[in-house]
């Protein structure tokens, strides 16, 4: 349950701390005096849209924070999962809104906007006036009724089948198309492949061309250098530097004898002699890169990068690009020309696929039929309760004209409000009280489904009085019984049957609007309740009646 909200520089609150208990608690006050307000920072907190113009003017940045304690193992196991730890049962979450956007954090730590929703959301829920139209779209009234029957395991793996289907439909109609779109294609993939075969490409030879082509376009320069080097190392008019090496060497050995530090100098020498000769050797190599028709190389060898070139510029920015898209084309190319066989085989897929999804729709089904008896009995035993009683309600579960993304079942709420009137679906005449009595009696059966610790309702109140409202307070307390409750509320009928009262009033302080908490004592519940009740002034008949309502709801 929530344990403490902090709130700072959102709208008209200045800074606000509140203290929570179990149970059931309201908030009141007049109108504008800043109850919506609590409940859009508590939404921050859920992921709630973080909108700029929620900081209080003059200020920078707005933050909100809830301690929550005593959460349940399955947050706690949640919690873990993603690297939090909760020893003492407890977890912190806080939301700030500044000028460049929002962040949030668990226990301190960042985390996304997607990770604060799946966390918060096990951990409160709020319900609002919205809820009550969303019973309105029928698309929402399956998921009700799964959440009831307890299946999220079996339609998420459902929901992956149905996704396998979906798959291999698309396959099939892509490999289905036009046959003279495949035709064109296939023209089209025939000529890029026979374009790249055409020219024999080979990984790394671009490399090699460019080399060969820088050196034969210096081969003047090369011969020269070349031949300078060879007549230098093998003598020409004059003696090479191998013969002068090796007269040396010679020299040397002949003194050995009688100087023997000479044998390892010659020895030395005769190394170098051979190092020159192997360079020499390789230099008369180097010569001959031309050939004999050194023009006609380079010629082969520049048409050669340019067909390289013409392919890179269709085809990919290296060979080996270009030779992997030629065998994406041919694999594209096979598929085209196997059309017919790979239909076939899809389609023997597509028929296992949907018999799994099938059965695991049928399974879901029956499930969601049951769930369905008992959701209406519950729903129509607290509508009875909630001054309803001559209503119809029924989940209707029919079965679908094929596989839908939630399997074979169209379920609906329908409704008869007055006696011998037939079912019909809850958007065509249900009154805006009675959605409300209708979402509060789900949210009643549904309470120990959820499992939440916190549920909040803000103005559940709305199209209802007198009675009914009375009534309406009783469930909100039965639910508070297993539930931490929040409602926000202006009925007094609902706010005297509370654990607890917050009154949120405004007062000015240094010449502007601030919001203010407090929790009312005995006597500030009987005079706001009394106020609640009407009048200009606050009459002793209405305190006396205030009195009476508190003290009949603490014997509930």
């Amino acid at each position: 349950m929530i344990e403490s909200l902090h709130i700072e520089n959102i709208a008209v609150i200045k800074n606000v701390d509140i203290s929570f208990g179990g149970g059931m608690t309201v908030l009141s006050g007049e109108t504008g005096a800043g109850k919506s307000i609590i409940i859009d920072s508590i939404n921050l907190l859920l992921g709630g849209r973080a909108d700029r113009d929620l900081i209080r003017n003059g200020e920078k940045n707005g933050r909100v924070s809830a301690i929550f304690s005593g959460v349940s193992e399955a947050v706690v196991q949640k919690l873990y999962e993603m690297g939090f730890e909760t020893e003492d049962g407890s977890v912190m979450i806080s939301r700030t809104i500044g000028e460049s956007g929002s962040s949030a954090r668990i226990n301190t730590r960042p985390v996304t906007v997607g990770v604060l929703r799946e966390i918060a959301g096990m951990l409160l829920n709020i319900h609002g006036q919205n809820d009550n139209q969303q019973l309105l779209d029928p698309k929402n009234h399956i998921h009700i009724l799964d959440s009831y029957a307890g299946i999220g395991e079996e339609v998420a793996e459902y929901d992956k089948l149905y996704k396998k289907v979906l798959s291999i439909r698309a396959e099939i109609d892509s490999a289905s198309k036009d046959t003279m779109e495949q035709n064109r294609m296939s023209e089209m993939l025939k000529y890029q492949i026979a374009d790249i075969d055409a020219v024999k490409l080979k990984p790394g030879e671009e490399e090699a061309l460019e080399e060969l082509v820088l050196k034969l376009r210096n081969l003047e320069k090369i011969s020269k250098a070349c031949s300078l080097v060879e007549k230098a190392l093998m003598g020409g008019k004059g003696a090479g530097a191998i013969y002068l090496v090796d007269r040396s060497a010679g020299a040397l050995d002949s003194i050995s004898d009688s100087l023997p530090e000479a044998e390892a100098l010659s020895e030395r020498l005769n190394n170098i002699k051979y190092e020159l000769e192997d360079i020499a050797s390789s230099i008369s190599e180097l010569e001959d890169i031309g050939g004999d028709n050194p023009t006609a190389k380079l010629d082969k060898a520049e048409e050669r990068l340019d067909a390289i070139n013409k392919l890179k510029r269709k085809y990919g920015s290296s060979i080996e690009e270009i030779l992997t898209f030629r065998d994406d084309a041919a694999k594209r190319l096979s598929l085209i020309e196997n059309a017919d066989e790979r239909i076939e085989d899809l389609k023997e897929d597509l028929k296992k696929a949907n018999a799994e999804a099938l059965e695991a729709a049928k399974k879901i089904s029956a499930k969601r039929k049951l769930a369905a008896r008992g959701l209406t009995d519950g729903v129509t035993e607290t509508l009875v309760f909630l001054e309803m009683p001559k209503v119809k309600f029924e989940v209707g579960v029919e079965k679908a004209e094929s596989l839908n993304a939630y399997g074979i079942d169209n379920v609906e709420f329908l409704i008869a409000t007055n006696v011998g009137d037939p079912l019909l679906p809850m958007a065509k005449i249900a009154s805006g009280g009675e959605l409300a009595r209708i979402m509060l009696s789900l949210k009643n059966v549904l309470n120990v489904c959820d499992g939440l610790e916190t549920v909040i309702f803000d103005e559940i109140d709305t199209g209802i009085s007198g009675k009914t409202s009375r009534k309406v307070g009783i469930k909100l307390k039965e639910i508070g019984k297993t539930s931490q409750v929040l409602c926000v509320t202006h009925s007094a009928q609902i706010a005297s049957l509370a654990d607890r009262h917050l009154f949120i009033s405004k007062r000015e302080v240094d010449g502007r609007t601030e919001t203010a908490v407090r929790e009312l004592d005995e006597q500030g519940r009987i005079g706001e309740i009394a106020r609640i009740l009407g009048g200009i002034e606050i009459t002793d008949a209405q305190r006396t009646a205030a009195e009476e309502m508190i003290a009949e709801g603490k014997n509930l």
